[in-house]
């Protein structure tokens, strides 16, 4: 699934499209003020394919936060904005934006924008070891060049152990590093969706990659790595 990060501080235009583009199987999540946004951003940059943008918002001016991301992210932006300014446009497409979508617009327009933007997106595949393979794009990961077969939520868990294998990930993190796991979730849901991630790699090889520590979470270990 497509998963995009909205700043719009119109909170009633954000539902609107919310609702559409969910319709069209794009998760969007929406904050309403510049500072909000760079805190998802630095929480969570990589649960989001592109940023929808708008440019008056009630903290910081817009084309001030294109400048302020792209020192830290190449996430596709698209502007979405009243301000119909020719400098406006020029200083965006300058500072880092990838698209400028003047208002009001058809939510059908944002989609076909949207799907434009990720065609021309070269996918992103990061080998952390001859062992996983994840797909951040397709939202895919392979073990041993098998997919395996992950729910939304599952792959969000995995993904975060591959990232820090060897590394202990609280089952806090996991909740909190996903879109897909309602933070009211309890701890239990996440030794169930464990469970379920060991059976699947587990078809493949029978080996316990994903290990339990003891009061504080799971690990991936991966044998001389």
């Amino acid at each position: 699934m497509i998963k995009i990060l909205m700043v719009e501080d119109d909170e009633e235009l954000a539902d609107i499209i919310q609702r559409y583009l969910l319709s069209k199987d794009i998760l969007l999540h929406n904050v309403t003020n510049g500072a909000n946004l760079l805190a998802e951003l630095e929480k969570s940059s990589s649960l989001y394919d592109i940023l929808i943008l708008d440019l008056t918002l009630p903290d910081i001016d817009g084309l001030d936060l294109i400048k302020n991301i792209r020192q830290t992210s190449d996430i596709p932006i698209i502007i979405s904005s009243a301000r119909d300014d020719l400098l406006d446009k020029i200083n965006g497409f300058d500072r880092g934006a990838d698209d400028y979508l003047p208002k009001p617009y058809d939510p059908r327009e944002l989609e076909a924008r949207i799907k434009t933007i990720l065609k021309r997106k070269p996918a992103k595949i990061k080998q952390q070891d001859e062992l996983f393979v994840v797909n951040e794009d397709a939202r895919t990961i392979s073990f041993k060049g098998h997919i395996l077969d992950l729910t939304q939520a599952q792959y969000d868990i995995l993904a975060l152990l591959i990232q820090r294998k060897n590394g202990i990930v609280s089952r806090d993190d996991m909740i909190y590093n996903s879109l897909y796991i309602d933070d009211d979730s309890s701890l239990k849901n996440i030794d169930v969706m464990i469970s379920y991630i060991r059976k699947k790699i587990k078809k493949i090889e029978k080996s316990n990659y994903i290990q339990s520590v003891r009061g504080m979470g799971y690990k991936l270990v991966i044998p001389n790595s």
